[in-house]
């Protein structure tokens, strides 16, 4: 055997003569393999004026007086004044300059697959995760902002998924670690705005029906119309000299507090607030 069957380097040979030239070839070839960084993996012309020891991945259709002759993939090392080529070994990686990313030669190509993200069961940000939190982030702030590298399309929406319809995707809030509020689908598909005082009983505050989009304030129970209230419902209070102009649009109610007669409840017409006992005008 005259050459090592892996990384090809040629053996010093018994009684052979001029034994530096072997030796030579052998460490100009580690030179070019170990810890191989190359300028680029991309460049498909030849370079014009390449430096001894400059390195280069073959891409598709190179050209050029040396590259056009050489094998796509292969190595192609500057000395002696030209670029010769050398077949890269499985299992090699190599650092290309000019994206500042890693390779590896798979036996039949070039891929940077080894080194793309991979899916992780658990990641934390100065935080320790845990099987019931696999993502934590401890940290003051954090942003999630609408891609401007790649460009994306300008829009940011956050996806929260759940199994099915009787199932919670929903954004909590605690404090010291037990809830207090709640918002997103709680066990139905209605938008649902939760409350707690003790992180363990909530109560309804808002519910928007996903069938109809009806709004129920203060009550669990799916709203019956545009807008179900389960309790009282407070206007605000004006003096008849501080009304604001009814032609904010019909249909507007408040609460007219020093009226003739008495407080009473006024709603506008678009012209003027009329009282809702006699539909006369407020004086």
């Amino acid at each position: 055997m005259s050459r090592s069957p892996r990384l090809d380097l040629p053996f010093v040979l018994p009684q052979q003569a001029q034994k530096h030239l072997t030796v030579n070839d052998a460490m100009r070839r580690l030179d070019a393999i170990v810890q191989t960084a190359v300028f680029s993996a991309s460049t498909v012309s030849e370079p014009a004026a390449a430096r001894a020891g400059d390195l280069y991945i073959l891409p598709p259709s190179a050209t050029g007086a040396r590259w056009s002759a050489m094998k796509t993939g292969a190595l192609a090392l500057f000395e002696d004044g030209a670029f010769v080529e050398m077949a890269p070994v499985a299992g090699q990686i190599a650092y290309v300059v000019d994206t500042g990313a890693f390779l590896l030669f798979d036996g039949a190509s070039w891929t940077d697959r080894p080194f793309r993200p991979r899916q992780a069961d658990h990641f934390a940000v100065n935080a320790d995760p845990s099987d019931a939190n696999r993502l934590t982030v401890a940290a003051d702030s954090e942003l999630l902002t609408h891609d401007a590298r790649t460009p994306g399309s300008g829009d940011a929406r956050k996806v929260i998924n759940k199994a099915g319809s009787a199932r919670t995707a929903s954004v909590v809030f605690q404090s010291a670690f037990s809830g207090r509020a709640e918002i997103g689908l709680a066990g139905s598909d209605d938008l649902t705005i939760r409350v707690s005082a003790d992180g363990s009983a909530f109560r309804d505050a808002l519910r928007i029906s996903a069938a109809n989009g009806r709004v129920a304030l203060g009550r669990a129970e799916a709203p019956v119309c545009a807008l179900d209230v389960g309790g009282p419902v407070r206007v605000a209070s004006y003096a008849r000299n501080a009304l604001p102009s009814p032609a904010g649009g019909s249909g507007q109610i408040v609460y007219v507090s020093d009226e003739a007669g008495g407080a009473v409840l006024a709603f506008s017409d678009g012209s003027v607030w009329r009282r809702v006992t006699d539909r006369a005008p407020v004086s």
